[in-house]
């Protein structure tokens, strides 16, 4: 009895030893497939110096040829009107709107010169509503301009506008934009995930003024100015020798000072600092150097705008979290990572946003 007792207590042990070996390797086999999915996104996303002079040597003849014809390169390369930015010596109330993502920021600040610099400043964010990316422009504005006016209510008695002055608006839009002036602009294209009837080809300064006039607002748009200027402007006010700013966001482009003679297409007069600011738009840069993924040509293919902001589709928060939620997918797919059973939430398109984009 003691010795079949011993007996089958031996065979369970086998039985559980092979259980946990089977396991074992199962799990060994499922976490290979998984590594594999890294490993070779980790190859294909590879950036080594050599492919990275390739790129910046692509980025530089595209620069030269944006600049010397409208539509003569995939960078914009888009003359802002933009020939002086702040010295520090400025003085006043002044109001911002920044519209370039899933929010927008509206901005109130006192300047007290060179000595004072910024006395105060208060900013508000608010969220754009996803019905309202793809709806209307009237609807996009009309919630832009009551959200402003909203704001403007509440400017306290720290902030001094003299008697009989206007209040003036400078207004960050961060798209693609044609100006021809610096307070007008055409919309050449909306990016970002927005999609939007009837603003294409619109002057964008006379839309929101539109709106401001529907809230009441006696407020003048006095500047307009892609985001990535802003922020040129921004580090300029702070330090003279800036001279170009990147921006890393829900999308991505860059802005620099170019001198005004290096503009074939500039046909104006040449202003007289010589220089002229340029908004690259370098978010539509594509390149053969370019490491595409097979998750980036899917994404792209299943955009709002293919074959359009192939770089922006690369590297900017709009973007990312998808390109995670579909590896992992991948991964889930091909090696279980989350088990038997795919998370019906990792099947939803852009569920994944990086924060703060």
């Amino acid at each position: 009895m003691r010795k079949a007792a011993v007996a089958a207590v031996a065979a369970a042990a086998a039985v559980g030893v092979a259980l946990l070996v089977r396991r074992q390797v199962r799990e060994s086999k499922r976490w290979g497939r998984a590594a594999a999915v890294l490993r070779d996104l980790e190859e294909r996303c590879a950036a080594p110096p050599a492919r990275l002079r390739q790129v910046a040597d692509a980025v530089a003849v595209e620069m030269h040829a944006g600049l010397a014809s409208e539509g003569g390169s995939k960078l914009g390369m888009i003359i802002s009107y933009v020939d002086s930015l702040p010295s520090g010596q400025e003085k006043g109330l002044f109001y911002a709107l920044d519209l370039g993502g899933t929010n927008f920021r509206v901005l109130r600040v006192q300047l007290g010169g060179k000595e004072g610099r910024v006395v105060k400043q208060e900013c508000e964010e608010i969220s754009i509503p996803t019905h309202l990316m793809t709806g209307t422009s009237h609807e996009l504005f009309d919630f832009i301009a009551a959200a402003l006016a909203k704001f403007v209510a509440s400017e306290g008695e720290d902030f001094h506008l003299p008697d009989g002055r206007q209040r003036e608006l400078g207004f960050t839009f961060s798209f693609p934009v044609k100006q021809s002036s610096i307070a007008s602009g055409t919309l050449i294209k909306w990016t970002k995930g927005f999609s939007i009837d009837g603003t294409v080809g619109e002057d964008v300064v006379a839309e929101l003024s539109r709106a401001l006039d529907c809230q009441g607002l006696d407020m003048k748009v006095t500047a307009l100015v892609n985001d990535t200027i802003g922020t040129l402007a921004g580090g300029r006010y702070d330090d003279n020798d800036v001279v170009a700013a990147v921006i890393l966001g829900t999308g991505t482009n860059a802005a620099y000072v170019e001198r005004a003679n290096a503009i074939p297409k500039w046909h104006g007069l040449l202003p007289k600092s010589g220089d002229m600011v340029i908004n690259m738009e370098w978010g539509n840069f594509r390149s053969t150097h370019l490491p595409l993924t097979e998750f980036d040509q899917a994404l792209d293919a299943e955009s709002l705008n293919p074959g359009e902001q192939i770089y922006e589709k690369l590297i900017s928060g709009m973007y990312l979290g998808e390109i995670v939620r579909r590896v992992l997918l991948k991964m889930t797919q091909e090696a279980s990572l989350f088990g038997d059973d795919i998370p019906p939430k990792l099947k939803i398109p852009f569920i994944l946003t990086p924060e703060g984009s």
